[in-house]
């Protein structure tokens, strides 16, 4: 199989370009949502919207959030850190662990400083103030990124899909059951993206000047397929919330049974997308973050 030497410093730059893509989309994503008055009514009508069959799903929908505890995302580190150790990999299992924990914790401390405004918009949930990030979401985004870290690259597409998917549900099962907002959710994956990214610069740091890559393992197909796929799923949400806006004017209580589905289903996709999208990103680059020979 071909190999060739890592390029750490180009490698470096292209991360640091996405923690700051991610940072920004997370800052606009909590001006827009949080701080005007389209933002909070689109997550006001998704929100109402998920009333809608929710008697066929309300039960499932609570066994995948009630499985995500403090106790759950400690197992799952302890699981990850143990993966990277059997590997060989120390330096993967801190900056796995690190990627967990960073992005949980900040999540935790953005709910708790960042400030809702009462608009008016959406008066019985003003009084809870804010609840962006979704604390659900980011248990479980932060760790399916961090199992695609740290599996083996033979596992790794499979781990991808399946910790892509499970996350992506969990964010709608969030939106599902009314416990958060949808922004609450994209804002969650962008969280854990930018800890994805910190995390790829440590191993960067602690790697081997002679490490090599097989190009082989750069998964682009399973890479483009999550990311174009999350792309047309963020697509297809802005162009059904955008065909909301000229009801803007109309009491979400008074909105037509179409417009709040339209609401929450196009929401949902968008939850789904930014996750594939999120995703993505970390696959394309894990090959020359955790390469098959360390030097």
């Amino acid at each position: 199989m071909r190999v060739r030497a890592t390029a750490r410093g180009w490698t470096a730059v292209w991360l640091v370009v996405l923690a700051l893509a991610q940072t920004a989309a997370f800052l606009l994503v909590w001006r827009f949502a949080v701080h005007t008055g389209t933002g909070q009514w689109l997550d006001t009508v998704a929100l109402t919207g998920n009333r809608i069959g929710q008697d066929r799903i309300d039960g499932l929908v609570n066994r995948i959030l009630n499985a995500m505890s403090v106790v759950s995302l400690l197992a799952a580190m302890v699981v990850i850190f143990f993966i990277a150790l059997i590997r060989g990999r120390k330096a993967l299992a801190i900056s796995a662990t690190l990627l967990i924990a960073g992005a949980n914790v900040t999540t935790q401390v953005l709910k708790y400083v960042i400030d809702r405004p009462a608009l008016g918009i959406d008066p019985q949930r003003d009084a809870v103030g804010n609840s962006l990030p979704s604390g659900h979401t980011t248990i479980a985004a932060s760790v399916a990124l961090a199992l695609i870290l740290v599996l083996p690259a033979k596992v790794r597409v499979l781990g991808a899909f399946l910790g892509t998917a499970y996350a992506a549900v969990a964010g709608v099962a969030t939106l599902s059951a009314g416990w958060h907002r949808p922004s609450d959710a994209v804002a969650a994956f962008l969280v854990v993206g930018v800890w994805a990214a910190l995390a790829g610069l440590l191993l960067l740091v602690f790697q081997h000047e002679q490490a090599q890559v097989a190009p082989d393992d750069a998964h682009k197909v399973a890479a483009s397929v999550l990311g174009i796929g999350g792309l047309l799923a963020v697509l297809g949400c802005g162009l059904a919330l955008s065909g909301l806006l000229d009801q803007q004017q109309v009491p979400v209580d008074e909105l037509t049974r179409r417009t709040l589905f339209i609401g929450y289903a196009g929401s949902a996709a968008g939850i789904a997308g930014t996750m594939g999208v999120v995703a993505a990103l970390v696959l394309l680059s894990v090959h020359r973050l955790v390469p098959r020979w360390k030097g």
